[in-house]
């Protein structure tokens, strides 16, 4: 089952979790109060989850510009990065891609780039 299918999935599911506790506080009254506000935040929760999980492992820069994610971030491979950027010791493997991750900060701002190793 591809990523793609589990988010939609996922989100499916959060969005039917809140809207089933919301039905269930307006139409069960009191007495239902406690399990619609149950599923309301357990939806919430999943879909503020599923929505930050796109996010992890992306640039600002990849973020503006709406880039699919893929390699580094979201970023072109080949392209250079900015001269603000160093690199850092912090390397790790991309759960997705499976390539080698190599950070590179900012020292100024923080702002961070992942990019696939060897990429420059």
């Amino acid at each position: 089952m591809g990523l793609g299918i589990v988010r939609i999935a996922l989100l499916a599911v959060g969005g039917l979790l809140l809207l089933g506790g919301l039905a269930l506080v307006v139409l069960a009254g009191p007495a239902g109060a406690v399990g619609g506000l149950g599923a309301i935040v357990s939806g919430g929760v999943l879909l503020v989850a599923v929505a930050m999980e796109r996010l992890r492992y992306r640039s600002e820069q990849a973020e503006r510009m709406a880039a699919p994610p893929g390699p580094g971030g979201g970023e072109e491979p080949d392209a250079p990065l900015e001269r603000r950027f160093q690199s850092t010791d912090e390397v790790f493997e991309d759960p997705t891609s499976r390539e080698r991750m190599r950070v590179w900060l900012d020292p100024a701002t923080g702002e961070r780039r992942y990019r696939a190793e060897g990429a420059r």
